[in-house]
């Protein structure tokens, strides 16, 4: 026999577990748009998009404003209805790019890569209902190395590839250095790993010092780093090479009561406008051992790239 309230019992149970099912679903739909800054200026900033009309440029007065000299103040525009999203360049001097082909109106699709002038690039998607500060912190994750906060490795070969194709379709100039630490097994051998830890994090901050926003430092593995530099020439991409090598070897080091000096070496080389992504990392990787046989503590530059 079935006690008084049991009916009642079951069919909250019943709703509950409907109601449940029915707020999972919700909250697993990716409904939400998001423009999310893979390059240029404030890369994994998140731009939440609201149905309507949403124009992008430099302009103060954009919706979605980039610093970035080589977008137009209006340069395009978004248009949301439900979860068709189209984009549209408004005339824009430098053109606006999805997935590496010029479009004057399109329909983007989750995953979608949109380049605005010559270094922005935005990755269009829809995410749920997660918050929003834990979203970035994803994409920093997926970006940054967690040791010094330049990008890492994953990114930069992403990026170089992005970088090469710009190059080519537009032939445009482009340069990569490599630079390695010297004798830098010996500077944790001497004063430990930790003293190790701060000088690589005291150099990239170094560095950062004398680079554009739109140029891609990342750590390419160790005490080993990789600068990518847009419509630069190999000679230009020297010059910048040389003023990083003066700063590093002009840095004071410190860690608690420890002060040292390191140096570093560095190649350069130019993308030819043909060859492979690797072809210019194999390039710049053998004007920097070429500099590091040389003596070190010096700047060697490619040109036969």
């Amino acid at each position: 026999m079935t006690k008084p309230g049991n009916d009642d019992l079951e069919t909250t149970r019943v709703s509950s577990i409907e109601q449940l099912r029915a707020e999972l679903k919700k909250r697993s739909e990716r409904n939400r748009a998001y423009l999310i800054v893979l390059a240029g200026a404030d890369v994994g900033k998140m731009f939440k998009l609201d149905d309507g009309e949403i124009t992008l440029g430099r302009s103060s007065r954009a919706d979605v404003r980039i610093d970035d000299d080589s977008i137009s103040r209006f340069h395009a525009k978004l248009h949301l209805t439900g979860h068709e999203v189209q984009i549209e360049d408004l005339g824009s001097s430098n053109g606006t790019l999805v997935n590496g082909e010029k479009v004057t109106r399109d329909a983007l699709k989750d995953g979608d890569k949109i380049r605005l002038g010559e270094t922005t690039i935005l990755k269009f998607t829809f995410h749920d209902k997660l918050d929003e500060s834990f979203v970035q912190k994803m994409y920093d994750a997926a970006l940054r190395d967690p040791m010094t906060g330049v990008y890492n490795k994953k990114y930069l070969l992403d990026q170089l590839g992005e970088e090469v194709s710009y190059a080519r379709r537009h032939r445009t100039k482009l340069s990569l250095i490599l630079l390695d630490l010297d004798h830098f097994k010996s500077v944790n051998d001497t004063y430990g790993h930790i003293a190790g830890d701060h000088v690589l994090i005291q150099s990239t901050a170094v560095i950062q010092a004398l680079l554009r926003t739109e140029d891609v430092f990342a750590r390419y593995g160790g005490e080993e780093f990789c600068l990518v530099l847009r419509g630069i020439s190999v000679e230009d991409a020297g010059i910048v090479a040389e003023r990083i090598r003066m700063a590093i070897e002009a840095h004071v080091f410190r860690c608690d009561e420890t002060e040292l000096r390191v140096t570093v070496s560095i190649g350069v080389a130019q993308y030819d406008g043909a060859s492979e992504p690797d072809g210019l990392i194999e390039a710049a990787d053998s004007a920097l051992y070429a500099a590091k046989r040389a003596g070190r503590n010096r700047v060697l530059l490619k040109y036969d790239t």
